[in-house]
């Protein structure tokens, strides 16, 4: 895992393919890691969070992400070798069960995730996604 984005990448790789081991290989292994999965509490260390992503991946018959709007921040900054990456993106969710056009369903959310380089290459420190609320507002002339 030469940068951080492939590291990025990877961890879509592994939640899409159920690849609990992928998963585990992108993580740094302390008590001070952290994930905050949509709507829940967050979880601290890295068997907790290693834990939810595999209860996760078990549970989901199929699941694609389509990340957009995908920006970087490196620390130290302006450094030629950073030590900190923070990568926020938008993940359009394409998820289901069977094989029907039916079955099928999608979701937004916002995710920032911090990875740091280690020896054996950039791992996840820390990850939180939050969906995004699609407000339909009436045009007042409409109403």
């Amino acid at each position: 895992m030469s940068d951080y984005l492939t590291s990025h990448r990877l961890f879509y790789d592994a939640v899409e393919t159920g690849d609990a081991d992928l998963m585990a290989s992108l993580w740094v292994d302390d008590a001070d890691t952290s994930c905050v999965h949509p709507g829940a509490t967050p979880l601290r260390g890295t068997a907790q969070v290693l834990r939810s992503w595999t209860v996760l991946m078990a549970n989901v018959g199929y699941i694609q992400f389509f990340l957009t709007d995908v920006e970087v921040t490196t620390f130290p900054r302006g450094a030629d070798e950073p030590t900190t990456a923070v990568v926020s993106c938008t993940e359009n969710i394409l998820s289901g069960e069977g094989l029907s056009a039916e079955a099928f369903s999608g979701g937004k959310l916002v995710c920032t995730s911090i990875l740091v380089k280690e020896p054996g290459g950039w791992k996840f420190w820390s990850r939180h996604a939050s969906p995004i609320a699609e407000l339909h507002i009436e045009d007042e002339d409409s109403a």
